[in-house]
């Protein structure tokens, strides 16, 4: 069976995902709502990354139950150089491109937690199909909220 490619997989984008929803909470500290919703979100994925490395040695795998967390030195260096080089987009444009980040790769968690569902009912992994079922509306939550900041935020960050 391949559900383990599956599994291993969805870890990895959980994590990445989580990793997404932090530094977005970073970077835009100033903006309460967004600060405080994209970290209580972010640990969404990150417990998720935690259920599926235990799920997980069920099909073999070793996949670490620590989430990654917190963006690395090296990203967050990054970002404070292009600050300083003055490279940084107005706060509204950077929050839409933020925020169309975390959408396109909640939807992409999102598929995977789909396939896994359907995999897991189709092999009769009744504990894989639960922990789908117990997931993904999360990940359709994280979806939602970067949609409708979106649609609150585009029109002054593009009429402005």
């Amino acid at each position: 069976m391949k559900l383990g490619l599956a599994i291993e997989e969805l870890h990895r984008s959980e994590d990445h995902l989580g990793k997404v929803l932090l530094a977005v909470s970073d970077r835009h500290q100033a903006d309460h709502e967004v600060f405080h919703v994209a970290r209580d979100v972010a640990a969404w994925s990150l417990r998720h990354v935690t259920e599926l490395a235990r799920i997980g040695r069920d099909f073999g795998l070793d996949l670490d139950p620590e989430p990654d967390g917190e963006p690395g030195l090296l990203e967050r260096l990054q970002q404070a150089t292009s600050d300083l080089l003055g490279r940084r987009p107005e706060p509204g444009l950077l929050l839409l491109a933020d925020l169309r980040h975390v959408h396109r790769e909640a939807a992409g968690v999102s598929l995977d937690w789909e396939l896994l569902a359907q995999a897991a009912q189709g092999a009769r992994k009744r504990d894989l199909f639960d922990l789908a079922r117990r997931c993904h509306p999360d990940t359709l939550r994280q979806m939602r909220w970067a949609n409708a900041k979106l649609k609150e935020s585009a029109t002054q960050a593009l009429v402005s």
